[in-house]
């Protein structure tokens, strides 16, 4: 069996945890910011946990 491919495109966006949960940014964060509030701007700093829904699509896309 050959080694399954990784994304780099997914690879640069999502990252895996310890327990094999998807992480990822927020979007909403490059431009117009002047029109976000302070609290919003930075509440999308944090990383949070994707969906299990689809982080099912993006395991197939970073596997290891």
């Amino acid at each position: 069996m050959p080694k399954i491919k990784t994304n780099r495109g997914a690879a640069k966006r999502f990252r895996k945890t310890g327990s094999g949960k998807i992480r990822r940014n927020s979007a909403f964060t490059s431009h117009i910011l002047t029109t976000k509030t302070t609290k919003r701007k930075r509440n999308l700093r944090k990383a949070s946990i994707m969906a299990p829904s689809d982080a099912k699509r993006i395991n197939v896309l970073i596997p290891y």
